[in-house]
């Protein structure tokens, strides 16, 4: 018997912003008001968007922040079931530099919002392959000045 599984692909950004005391970069983490797992922002592509243009619009419909492409990190691919038929999601993250506030339409999707120091990110994430996802992420970020 085959059974069908149902893809779906997403996109979201790993933002990074000067902290105001200046003393390091800092990176947005989110929480998700349903499952409450930290994560970075994210969401679904809609049809004849490309991977970037969804994440940049995901990372301002989330959270509020508007945010300009560094460089593509990489991907993750889950599997979880929804209402009973088996879901394989893929999600491609990109590296982003804080450009300033815009406006959280969606902002229900996410229940909290924390601006944390490199250092601090990897221990608040929840899942393994966001966790490995932001190690490649974190060995590039280095490369990058980020300034307001």
């Amino acid at each position: 018997m085959v059974v069908a599984i149902k893809r779906i692909y997403s996109a979201g950004g790993i933002v990074l912003r000067q902290a105001q005391d200046k003393s390091g970069p800092k990176v947005l983490v989110t929480q998700h008001s349903k499952h409450k797992g930290w994560d970075f922002p994210k969401g679904h592509r809609e049809i004849y968007e490309s991977e970037e243009k969804t994440a940049l619009r995901e990372v301002e419909e989330e959270t509020g922040i508007k945010a300009e492409i560094i460089e593509k990190v990489g991907e993750t691919r889950y599997f979880y079931y929804e209402e009973g038929e088996r879901v394989l999601k893929t999600v491609v993250f990109y590296l982003m530099k804080y450009l300033g506030e815009g406006e959280a339409t969606t902002a229900f999707e996410v229940s909290g919002k924390l601006w944390l120091p490199i250092d601090r990110v990897e221990e608040k994430l929840t899942f393994k392959d966001t966790k490995e996802l932001w190690r490649k992420a974190e060995e590039r970020i280095e490369k990058f000045k980020i300034e307001d």
